[in-house]
Parts: C-alpha cells; sequence; structure tokens
C-alpha cells in the first residue's frame, strides 16, 4: 500500500536497499549496475528502482538531504515494505589529518548535533551505530579492492553551511572520519524498527585542507564505493547461508 511518499505496490522492493542522496543518482545506480531494472517510487521525484546484482534483487532509491528527509523514506521502507537492510552510498568531508580525498569511509556510528534521536529515546542520548556484521563486510570488500578505507566514527550535521567556525577543529580532536548530514538519523530509524543499517561514504572533499575532487574524480571514487557496497551485500547473505 502506498505511503505519503512512496507509491511503490508491495513487494516492489527487495528487502535491501542502497540510498544515495541524489533521486538522479539513484537512477544512475540502477542503470549502471543493477539488471532488470524497472522503476517503483515516482512520488516527488524521489525515485525508485529494483532490479538484480548477480542474480540478487537489489533496491535503490534517493534519501534526500538531512536527517529528516532519510528518517521518512527509511521508516516507511521498513514499516510498510518489509525492507530489512538499508545501505546509506554518499559522500562525505574529512577533518582528519589521515583522511584524504578519494579515501572510502565506514561509519561505525554517527555523532550529530541534531535532536531527533533524543527524541525517540526519552531525551536520553542514544548511540547510533551501524550494523556491525554489514560494516564489516564492507570494510573487508575494501581492503580485498585494495581501497584506502577509513572506519570510525561519522558526524551528521544538522547544518550544511555551520556558522561555528571552530566546529571543524573539534571534530577533528574527536577523530570524526567524515562529516555528512545523515548517518545519525537512518541508524536511530534502523534501531527503533529492527532493521540493519550501514553508511559508506567517499571523502569529496578536506574541510580542513580546502582539498577537493574535480567531478570525473567523483564518479571514479564513487564506482570504487559501490562495488564495495553491493559486494557486502553478497557478503551478508553468504555468511547467513542465503542464495539469490
Amino acid at each position: 500500500m502506498a505511503t505519503p511518499h512512496i507509491n511503490a505496490e508491495p513487494g516492489d522492493f527487495a528487502d535491501t536497499v542502497l540510498m544515495p542522496g541524489d533521486p538522479l543518482r539513484a537512477k544512475y545506480i540502477a542503470e549502471t549496475y543493477l539488471e532488470q531494472v524497472r522503476q517503483v517510487n515516482t512520488v516527488r521525484n524521489m525515485s525508485g528502482y529494483t532490479g538484480t546484482y548477480r542474480g540478487r534483487a537489489i533496491s535503490v532509491m534517493g534519501h534526500g538531504m538531512g536527517i529528516p528527509s532519510v528518517s521518512i523514506y527509511a521508516k516507511e521502507l521498513i514499516t510498510d515494505y518489509g525492507v530489512t537492510r538499508l545501505i546509506r552510498v554518499g559522500s562525505c568531508g574529512a577533518v582528519r589529518d589521515d583522511v584524504a580525498v578519494r579515501d572510502v569511509v565506514v561509519g561505525l556510528g554517527a555523532c550529530t548535533d541534531s535532536g531527533v534521536n533524543r527524541s525517540r529515546f526519552a531525551g536520553m542520548d542514544f548511540a547510533a551505530i551501524a550494523d556491525f556484521e554489514l560494516t564489516r563486510h564492507a570494510v573487508d570488500a575494501a581492503a580485498d579492492r585494495g581501497l584506502p578505507v577509513k572506519v570510525g566514527n561519522l558526524f551528521s550535521a544538522d547544518l550544511f553551511y555551520d556558522p561555528r567556525p571552530e566546529t571543524a577543529e573539534l571534530l577533528r580532536r574527536y577523530g570524526i572520519v567524515g562529516v555528512e548530514m545523515e548517518a545519525a538519523g537512518l541508524f536511530g530509524v534502523a534501531a527503533e524498527f529492527g532493521a540493519r543499517a550501514a553508511t559508506l561514504c567517499t571523502v569529496s572533499d578536506h574541510i580542513l585542507r580546502g582539498d577537493s575532487l574535480s567531478s570525473a574524480d567523483r564518479e571514479r571514487t564513487f564506482d570504487d564505493m559501490m562495488h564495495v557496497a553491493l559486494e557486502a551485500v553478497l557478503r551478508h547473505d553468504a555468511s547467513r547461508g542465503v542464495t539469490p
């Protein structure tokens, strides 16, 4: 049954959904990496698709920008369409000295200045963490491809244009591996409704050094990350004895 934000039919989504922020990126992922693709959501142009990867049904759908947007889509995918695994595939900024553009960042957890997880957790601090098994398989897949990968805490910011110039240095001191805008919300929704979630990001710029990738380099780095995400799904299936 359709929700206010998704007009797919029951069964249109696979149990696993890859989620980039940009709906056009979702279209690119579906057309580039999946076979037998069909579009399953068109509401608000937040495109969703389902296809197969090496015989395994996988869906991909945009989640928009920020915690409120990703939280809406993740909640409805889980509770209304039976999705059990959500993997955010996006980009982030770096602040740590040993994290560079082109690195793949895998989030173990996500700090945030948003209040959404306190709202869902009775005013208490909630440790927004990724699913261990999905995360482990992503890290192993990246290592097998010889990719530079950093694993650790993300920071999910409410503000893209932060008026506090000291924030980036604070995040660096606390060892944050990537600054983005969604992971803490995604992890909170997954915990609330009993799903697995992970976040993989490519480092597109270094906030403190001013380094950034060209558009061509972004595409190449994103391709590496996508192969890691898809391989992580297959490895997780295999670890549970699931075959396509």
